[in-house]
């Protein structure tokens, strides 16, 4: 798709620094952006690329404009009305509606006229899948499943069972949503099995990453709010609530019975224990560990960065000592015999 630079302007509350009547066509990044490409610039790190850029266009902040030698739109938030501008100019594709002749699809099922199912899907029974939505090759939609209108499951995905995804969703390839908690009760003899008797509730506009893993519930169900993102490889154990919005980066965990609030923000592989409660507007630092509840919004962080192994090794030992410095400062301060 082509798109005038005034056209854009209007549409996304922009204003145009240089010819309105400059054409894009496609996005692209600032180094490798050519005469039809839109690109955009938010992080003063890239400041030179933007100095030398060809592209047709560039999304920035007013303050940046001197800087930019191409036509521009600004914007407050660069990066946010750059991914709009992006989706209009790159729209989704649209499957046509339909099953192919290899999809299996349970006679139990109800599935809209107007959704499209892919090549060895399979639909089970009581399943439903809803107007334009997209079942991708080798995806599975278990039985009670129900996929929302214009709900998108890419390839080999698996909703194991009583699973309810809302509307305009996206999963990515190979994740599973529905699959048994880790449910076991210790005994003489070993592990007993919990059987896993709940389903997943996920809402509008959730989009999940590749390989993901949503349990079901124990009891009651796993609930996704409307809005999250998950990004690759993470896990949402059983019981666990999202709330409306939150974000999680990859290899990120979530333990069962866990509750998080709105608008959360998890960084890579950052995990939590399971039982607590999380509330809105917390932001965990990558590779950090939660084990209470957290009551107050904000920044959390407890990672050690990587450094020289003789250096850590080092600072190992000194902890290590901790125990042994402590009771000497008490002792010290207080006249405390050392135990």
């Amino acid at each position: 798709m082509q798109a005038q630079l005034g056209d854009l302007a209007i549409r996304f509350g922009c204003e145009v620094v240089g010819d309105p009547a400059t054409v894009v066509t496609h996005v692209a990044t600032l180094a490798n952006a050519d005469s039809e490409s839109l690109s955009f610039f938010s992080n003063p790190a890239y400041r030179e690329e933007l100095k030398r850029t060809r592209a047709g266009a560039v999304v920035l902040r007013e303050a940046d404009a001197k800087d930019c030698p191409v036509p521009a739109l600004l914007a407050e938030e660069p990066y946010l009305a750059f991914a709009r501008i992006a989706t209009l100019l790159h729209p989704p594709e649209v499957l046509p509606p339909g099953r192919h002749a290899s999809a299996v699809v349970d006679p139990s099922a109800e599935v809209d006229a107007s959704a499209h199912i892919g090549p060895h899907a399979v639909i089970g029974p009581r399943a439903t899948v809803g107007a334009h939505a997209a079942i991708g090759p080798n995806a599975v939609v278990g039985p009670r499943c129900r996929v929302g209108a214009y709900t998108h499951l890419h390839a080999n995905v698996t909703l194991v069972q009583d699973v309810v995804l809302g509307e305009r969703c996206i999963v990515h390839p190979g994740a599973v949503l529905g699959s048994d908690g880790f449910g076991n009760a210790p005994s003489d003899t070993g592990w007993v099995k919990v059987p896993q008797i709940g389903g997943v509730r996920i809402g509008d506009d959730v989009e999940i990453g590749a390989n993901t893993t949503v349990d079901r519930g124990a009891i009651e169900d796993t609930v996704i709010e409307n809005g999250v993102r998950l990004d690759n490889l993470i896990q949402i154990a059983h019981n666990v609530h999202l709330g409306e919005h939150t974000a999680m980066a990859a290899l990120s965990g979530i333990s069962g019975s866990t509750i998080v609030g709105r608008r959360c923000m998890f960084g890579g592989q950052s995990g939590v224990v399971g039982h607590i409660t999380i509330c809105d507007d917390v932001v965990v630092g990558g590779a950090t560990m939660i084990s209470k509840d957290i009551n107050e919004p904000g920044f959390y962080t407890g990672s050690f960065p990587a450094e020289k192994d003789k250096v850590w090794k080092r600072k190992v030992a000194r902890f290590r000592r901790l125990d042994e410095l402590a009771r000497r400062v008490r002792a010290l301060e207080g006249g405390e015999q050392e135990s």
